[in-house]
C-alpha cells in the first residue's frame, strides 16, 4: 500500500469517539507521547509553535471534573441549572483515560491570533490522525467553561485553553463519514 493510500485510509476512518464509548484500559505514556509528538509537526507561521498541552491523567481527571462542575454551577443562572449537565462533567472525565487540555500561546507582536488558532487546529488534527492510527479514540470538546480553566491549568497571561481532547481505547465499530461531495465545495479559477 502506498503512503498516500495509508494516509487516505487514516483520514477517512477518523471519527470522534465520545468518552461514553471508552473502555477501562490505560493508554501507555509512550502512546500519549507519540500522539503529542505528531502535534509538533503542524504548520506554524514564523515558527511560533503556539500549541501547548496539559496532560491530565489519574486523580487530576477527577479534579478537572469537579472544577468544570463548580464552574458550571457558578456561571449558569439558577433557573437554567441542569443536574444532568452538572453530573456530566465528572462522568466524562472519569470515562476518559487521558485528557489533553489544548492551549494556545499567543505571540501578538509577531502574528495575528487567527494564525495561531489555525496552527493549533492543525496540531490537533495531527494528534487525531495519529490516535486513529494507534486505535485510540479521541474527542475534541470545547465547552464555554474552558475560558475559566486558566488557573486550574496554570496558564500564563498570553495563553488560553481552546478545548479538551478526550482520549481512550474503545471497541466501537467503524462508521462511515457523512460528507457531501467535495465538488460541491470547490470553485476552480483557471482564466
Amino acid at each position: 500500500m502506498s503512503n498516500h493510500e495509508v494516509l487516505s485510509n487514516i483520514i477517512k476512518n477518523r471519527r470522534s469517539i465520545f468518552p461514553v464509548s471508552y473502555i477501562q484500559k490505560e493508554i501507555p505514556i509512550a502512546v500519549i507521547e507519540q500522539i503529542l509528538e505528531s502535534a509538533n509537526y503542524a504548520p506554524t507561521h514564523k515558527l511560533t509553535q503556539p500549541w501547548r498541552f496539559t496532560v491530565i491523567r489519574k486523580k487530576a481527571k477527577a479534579r478537572l471534573g469537579e472544577t468544570l462542575g463548580d464552574l458550571y454551577k457558578r456561571t449558569v443562572p439558577a433557573h437554567q441549572f441542569l443536574q444532568k449537565k452538572y453530573n456530566s462533567f465528572s462522568e466524562k472525565t472519569s470515562q476518559a483515560d487521558c485528557i489533553l487540555a489544548i492551549n494556545i500561546q499567543f505571540h501578538p507582536n509577531e502574528i495575528p491570533a487567527w494564525e495561531e488558532i489555525a496552527a493549533v487546529g492543525c496540531a490537533v488534527q495531527n494528534m487525531a490522525l495519529t490516535a486513529e492510527a494507534l486505535n485510540v479514540g479521541t474527542y475534541w470538546s470545547s465547552p464555554p467553561l474552558i475560558d475559566n480553566l486558566g488557573d486550574f491549568l496554570g496558564l500564563n497571561e498570553n495563553e488560553k485553553c481552546y478545548g479538551l481532547f478526550y482520549m481512550g481505547y474503545h471497541e466501537d465499530e467503524p462508521r462511515s463519514a457523512k460528507r457531501t461531495p467535495i465538488a460541491e465545495k470547490v470553485k476552480w479559477l483557471e482564466k
